[in-house]
């Protein structure tokens, strides 16, 4: 099957989902690179709102994550949406690195390229796609609250572990048929 097949094109302002559960509550699979060479992870925290005018999504990752450096080398990636019973192999992806492993090939999904050219999987629900907009590192001093001023510094003792804000306009969002 095309991908016209399996899923319709719909504004992000059609989201069938309420945004809080996406992003508070189901788990994404955000995925970055070409069919040749891709990877993904699990994100579960972010958000959806509107940047500069535009539909968009932001991320949390560790600075290391592979995933990462394939939406810099990209400046774009997916995030898709999975039915329950697909929740192991969401956990599966983020249990190590595609860096060093085989892990696409080991997942149990379908991958499957978008009409833009990014990556997902034919078992989900709901594709975001998106370009990336900015990437930039929090620092403690530019929280207001105590508790993400203290989560920062935790996180930031080991430079690895640095926190990046992964930015995108969202291009096209797909529903399974």
């Amino acid at each position: 099957m095309n991908f016209e097949e399996l899923f319709k094109s719909i504004s992000p302002r059609e989201l069938p989902d309420n945004v809080f559960t996406l992003v508070g509550k189901d788990l994404a699979v955000l995925t970055a690179g070409k069919a040749d060479h891709y990877n993904s992870m699990i994100s579960s925290g972010g958000g959806l709102g509107m940047l500069f005018a535009k539909p968009s999504t932001w991320c949390i990752l560790q600075a290391s994550r592979y995933t990462l450096e394939l939406i810099q080398q990209e400046n774009t990636y997916t995030l898709s949406y999975f039915p329950d019973e697909y929740k192991q192999q969401m956990l599966f992806l983020g249990s190590k690195s595609g860096r060093d492993s085989e892990k696409m090939k080991e997942a149990r999904l379908t991958p499957f390229q978008t009409p833009a050219g990014g990556m997902t999987f034919t078992e989900a629900r709901l594709i975001m796609e998106c370009q990336l907009t900015a990437i930039t590192t929090p620092q403690p001093d530019d929280f207001r609250a105590q508790e993400a001023k203290d989560y920062i510094n935790e996180v930031y003792k080991d430079p690895n572990e640095y926190r990046k804000f992964v930015f995108g306009e969202i291009t096209h969002v797909w529903v399974k048929k």
